[in-house]
C-alpha cells in the first residue's frame, strides 16, 4: 500500500479525493482563463489557448496513480493558479488606477 500523504484541511487522501480536487482545480483554471481576452502573437485568444493547455496537462496526468505525484501536481497547480490570479488582479488594479489618474476622476 502506498504511503499516505498529509494535505492540510483534508482528512482522506485516496484516489477519490484527488479526483475531486483535480476537478475543482480544473474548474478554477477555466474560470481564471475566462478573464484573458487579448490575443497572443499568432492572433489566438489567450483564454482559448490556456483552456487547451490546461486540458492537455490534465489529460497527460489522467492515468497517474501514485499519491505523492498526484499531491505534488495538485499543490503545484493550485499554487500556479493563485499566483496568476494575484498577478492579474494587481495588473487590473494598476490599469484602473492609471485610468482614473489620467482621466482626472477622483473617488
Amino acid at each position: 500500500m502506498p504511503p499516505r500523504v498529509w494535505i492540510p484541511n483534508q482528512r482522506v487522501t485516496n484516489y477519490a479525493s484527488h479526483s475531486a480536487e483535480a476537478r475543482s482545480l480544473y474548474r478554477e483554471i477555466l474560470r481564471t482563463a475566462k478573464h484573458f481576452h487579448w490575443c497572443d502573437e499568432n492572433g489566438q485568444p489567450w483564454n482559448i489557448r490556456l483552456k487547451q493547455q490546461a486540458r492537455q496537462e490534465f489529460e497527460s496526468a489522467k492515468e497517474e496513480r501514485d499519491p505523492l505525484i498526484l499531491a505534488r501536481l495538485l499543490v503545484t497547480g493550485r499554487d500556479c493558479v493563485q499566483q496568476v490570479q494575484q498577478k492579474f488582479n494587481q495588473a487590473d488594479r494598476a490599469a484602473w488606477s492609471r485610468i482614473t489618474n489620467d482621466s482626472g476622476v477622483r473617488r
